[in-house]
């Protein structure tokens, strides 16, 4: 197994997960990865562990640079078990090792997880550890996306480990943001934005200034690669996914049986062509909800369709509808629409519930019987272009 050392003394030692396809309902078409990084000074520290079934490729890495009984400290960012949940068998090869975590959230998640019987360090923001040439200073981000997370950084390195934040779900055997295709990491770093931490905007913001104040050569996270040469693309990035504002962007979304809502959702595209505005379209049979969720982040109309199943909308739209309003997109605009037979309860229900996120309806909403005719899609297209007018 290769060393990888990313500074003089500061190795990953994490691990490579080529083959997880969901992450709590997020499509991880790419894989992941799970950070982790050892620190070599007088005093020895890990940054993080790894998800359970990979300690041991962990501990295979650490013991290659030293022998893990030497590990003074384990700091954990994040309670997550993506994080921590090789903790328990981290800490029999480490039995000497302090583990250090925010205080008091990090103190009790932990414990709740693994129990009392380690030996734990709370520290708070501007707290400090002194590893000898090095030390580690930690900055709260709560909510980043649990009251736990925390960052850590290293003065001396100017190096940031900066947990969930600027990560992405993305595998690879090379760790650098200048040894892959940096547009599909970009892309990579939005979906993990809008899948996770969407809901936390104003506290990205408010970690955004703090991490902008500091000299960065090198920004750590938890999942993906490192930055190194690309820190200010994707610091800009961040800027723009947490700022709060959208774009003149729409997604039509729906789920069709016979095609005609299908054939509406086509003409509401079409409508928003004629208005200038930058649409896309996803048939929620062949599109993952957190494929949707990335172009969501800046959109600023959304319009949801779905024909009436057994009284309801379909099941597919319900989903996105229940995916969507977790995840808390402000500052929107909506249509709901439909195709029915006879009694057309799905578009009233679309639009209750898109009207409970808050977001601003654009015009009535749209339902037709049966089998739209030309007449009416084009009306539609027309009604579409006028109320973006």
């Amino acid at each position: 197994m290769d060393r990888l050392e990313i500074k003089k003394g500061i190795y990953f030692v994490g691990a490579v997960d080529w083959d997880v396809r969901s992450f709590h309902g997020y499509s991880t078409n790419r894989g992941a990865t799970y950070n982790a990084y050892l620190i070599v000074d007088e005093k020895i520290a890990l940054i993080d562990t790894v998800k359970a079934p990979f300690a041991e490729e962990l501990l295979r890495r650490v013991r290659e640079i030293v022998d893990p009984a030497k590990v003074d400290y384990l700091v954990s960012n994040h309670v997550e078990m993506d994080h921590s949940g090789a903790i328990p068998q981290v800490m029999e090869a480490m039995p000497n090792a302090v583990i250090v975590t925010s205080a008091p959230s990090g103190l009790k998640g932990l414990k709740a997880h693994y129990g009392d019987k380690y030996q734990y360090m709370g520290v708070k923001a501007g707290d400090s550890l002194k590893l000898g040439s090095r030390s580690l200073n930690f900055v709260a981000t709560p909510m980043l996306h649990w009251p736990d997370n925390m960052v850590t950084y290293c003065p001396e390195e100017k190096l940031l480990f900066s947990n969930d934040a600027f990560g992405q779900h993305f595998s690879s055997n090379l760790h650098f943001d200048d040894q892959v295709d940096l547009a599909v990491v970009l892309q990579e770093a939005k979906k993990y934005y809008a899948n996770i931490l969407m809901p936390y905007g104003v506290q990205t913001q408010k970690a955004l200034q703090i991490v902008k104040g500091l000299e960065l050569d090198m920004i750590a996270p938890s999942h993906g690669v490192i930055w190194r040469s690309h820190i200010q693309d994707i610091m800009a990035a961040y800027d723009e996914f947490s700022n709060g504002e959208t774009n003149e962007e729409a997604v039509v979304v729906y789920d069709s049986m016979w095609h005609s809502t299908e054939k509406m959702a086509r003409a509401i595209l079409e409508g928003f062509t004629r208005a200038g505005v930058s649409a896309k379209l996803f048939d929620l049979k062949v599109n993952h909800i957190s494929d949707i969720m990335t172009d969501v982040l800046k959109a600023k109309y959304i319009a949801v369709g779905s024909p009436t199943l057994n009284n309801n909308m379909m099941p597919t739209v319900a989903s996105f509808l229940c995916y969507m309003k977790g995840l808390a997109p402000k500052n929107r605009k909506f249509l709901a629409f439909g195709s029915y037979g006879w009694g057309g309860q799905s578009i009233p229900q679309i639009r209750e519930s898109l009207q409970g996120m808050g977001f601003e309806e654009i015009m009535e909403p749209v339902k037709l019987t049966y089998i739209p005719t030309e007449e009416q899609l084009l009306y539609i297209e027309e009604k579409i272009a006028e109320n973006m007018g």
